[in-house]
C-alpha cells in the first residue's frame, strides 16, 4: 500500500513538473514573439511625417542594391530615424526649399539583422549578382578589409542618413559623380576626377549637412551622421514594417 502511495505521489510530482515546464515554454515563446514584433521605439520617427516634401527611395527594400535583392529587416519602404536626426533634416529641407531643392533618402535607420545579411552575403564570394553596377573595380574578397562591409553600422543607431539632393519641380537627382552605394574611389569626397558641376553639388550637400549638425564619411559622399546623436553605443534591431 505504501509503495502505491509513493508511486502516486511520484506521478503527481512528475505531472506538476511537466506542467510547469510547459507553462515556462509557452511564456518563453510569447516573449520571443514579442521580441520579433517589437514596436518602433518612441525615440524614432517616420521621416515622411515630419519632413515635408522629402523623397524616400530605400534601396535595400527592393532589388536595386549591391546584393541584388531585398535585404533582411526591410519589410516596408519607411525611413525611420531618431527624433533628433529627423528635426535636423526638417530644418535642412526648409533651407533647401528656398532654392527649389529637397532631399531624397536612400537609407536611414538600418536594423542589425540587415547588417548581418550584408555579412553573410560578403562571405559568399560566388554571389556577385550586382557587381557590374555597384563594385566593378573591387574584389569582393576585400570588402571587409576595405571597410565597405562591417560587423556593425552607425545606421543601426538611428542617426545616420544616406541621401542626395533633388529638384523639387521634377524630383531629379543632382549629379554627384557616382551612384549611391558605389564601392570605389569615385564615391570618395576627395575624388579629383569630377566635373565642376559634380564638385559644386557635393560641396553644397556637405556644407548644408554640416550646417545642420551632421558629419560626413570621407569614403561616401551620401553618408552623414548626426554629430550629437542620442545613441552613440546602442544598436537597434527592430524591423522596418
Amino acid at each position: 500500500m505504501n509503495n502505491l502511495l509513493t508511486t502516486e505521489k511520484d506521478l503527481q510530482h512528475c505531472f506538476r513538473t511537466l506542467l510547469n515546464s510547459c507553462i515556462l515554454l509557452i511564456f518563453c515563446l510569447i516573449l520571443s514573439s514579442c521580441s520579433v514584433l517589437q514596436p518602433v521605439p518612441g525615440t524614432f520617427v517616420d521621416l515622411k511625417k515630419i519632413v515635408p516634401g522629402i523623397e524616400i527611395d530605400l534601396s535595400y527594400y527592393g532589388n536595386h542594391n549591391f546584393l541584388g535583392r531585398p535585404v533582411d529587416g526591410y519589410k516596408r519602404e519607411v525611413a525611420y530615424a531618431t527624433l533628433e536626426a529627423g528635426f535636423a533634416l526638417q530644418a535642412l529641407q526648409k533651407d533647401l526649399q528656398k532654392e527649389g531643392l529637397g532631399i531624397k533618402v536612400f537609407d536611414a535607420y538600418r536594423p542589425q539583422q540587415a547588417v548581418d545579411h550584408f555579412k553573410r552575403w560578403a562571405k559568399d564570394i560566388k554571389d556577385t549578382l550586382a557587381k557590374a553596377t555597384f563594385y566593378p573595380e573591387v574584389d569582393k574578397r576585400n570588402l571587409f578589409k576595405l571597410g565597405y562591409i562591417a560587423e556593425r553600422s552607425g545606421h543601426s543607431r538611428g542617426s545616420t542618413i544616406d541621401l542626395t539632393l533633388i529638384t523639387l519641380k521634377d524630383k531629379k537627382e543632382l549629379d554627384m559623380g557616382s551612384p549611391f552605394d558605389y564601392f570605389g574611389e569615385k564615391s570618395h569626397h576627395n575624388y579629383r576626377h569630377l566635373t565642376e558641376t559634380q564638385k559644386v553639388n557635393r560641396k553644397k550637400l556637405r556644407t548644408l549637412m554640416d550646417k545642420h549638425g551632421f558629419k560626413a564619411l570621407d569614403e561616401e559622399w551620401w553618408h552623414y551622421t548626426l554629430k550629437n546623436e542620442p545613441f552613440k553605443d546602442k544598436y537597434f534591431n527592430f524591423p522596418i514594417k
